[in-house]
């Protein structure tokens, strides 16, 4: 019997999507399924490469995105690569407008799944959405995996997954110049991982989103020359004493990264130092 293959995928954590999926699937207990999560959809970039995978894997995708833009791109895309593609809150949002009379928010993880005894996922994912890019830094010890990295280096989307995982993750961003956050110091050392990527992808990869929001593409966020001086800012500072590891994302699945984050941090936390 064949194997299906589903992505759910959302701009947010992805847990309505698989919730909503592993529920339809209970209806359907003969047919063998593999659900893979995508998290954080944040732009064209990424519908792209959802579709391009899930082409190339002859699946499925299953999605909720508040964004019309991105529900738009993903069902275009889908269907010129002869992907199904099943939109799950595009109607519902359309409906509610009309009926309320108010355009909705747009705006990705504002919806957070109750604290539940029963499932941990549920409290991680409500952690790490709480510690993106930065955020509440003075809570940022009581994360189990601490992510930084340069701006487009998957940080939001690799803690999203991780978290869907049952991981409390947060993400820090290293910019240019600019110290790194005194609390990293203090937390334990062991929790900490970096992330690098070869140059030339990155500034591919910034230079399409630029190009998204028809913004112009000669400036430094995607000049390779800045870039590469971004990141070896950031290998300086993961070098610096105690060191972090470094993950290398290059051409590498969310999957794939989660994988030796996780194998990483295991082997630090066993032999690693704990505190500077």
């Amino acid at each position: 019997m064949r194997k299906f293959i589903i992505f759910a995928a959302s701009d947010g954590t992805a847990k309505t999507a698989n919730i909503v999926v592993q529920a339809a699937l209970a209806q359907f207990p003969e047919v063998e399924v593999e659900i893979k999560t995508r998290a954080g959809i944040a732009d064209s970039e990424d519908v792209s490469q959802l579709v391009q995978q899930a082409a190339q894997e002859q699946g499925i995708i299953v999605f909720t995105l508040v964004s019309s833009e991105l529900r738009e791109s993903i069902i275009r895309e889908a269907r010129e690569a002869n992907v199904a593609a099943i939109d799950l809150l595009g109607p519902l949002l359309l409906r509610f407008e009309e009926l309320f009379k108010v355009a909705p928010r747009g705006i990705a993880g504002t919806f957070k799944f109750p604290h539940s005894r029963d499932d941990p996922r549920i409290e991680a994912i409500n952690f790490t959405v709480d510690h993106d890019d930065g955020r509440n830094p003075s809570s940022l010890d009581q994360a189990d995996i601490v992510i930084v990295g340069v701006s487009r280096t998957s940080k939001t989307p690799l803690s999203i997954y991780l978290a869907s995982r049952g991981w409390k993750v947060a993400n820090v961003p290293i910019i240019l110049g600019i110290p790194p956050l005194e609390i990293l110091s203090r937390i334990d050392q062991r929790k900490i991982i970096g992330l690098t990527i070869e140059a030339e992808q990155l500034a591919k990869i910034r230079k399409s989103r630029m190009e998204k929001f028809n913004l112009p593409t000669n400036n430094s966020y995607s000049d390779l020359n800045a870039v590469q001086k971004e990141l070896s800012y950031a290998e300086s500072v993961y070098r610096a004493d105690p060191g972090w590891p470094v993950v290398d994302v290059t051409g590498k699945s969310i999957e794939e990264i989660a994988q030796e984050v996780i194998i990483v941090l295991t082997q630090r936390r066993l032999g690693g130092v704990k505190k500077v």
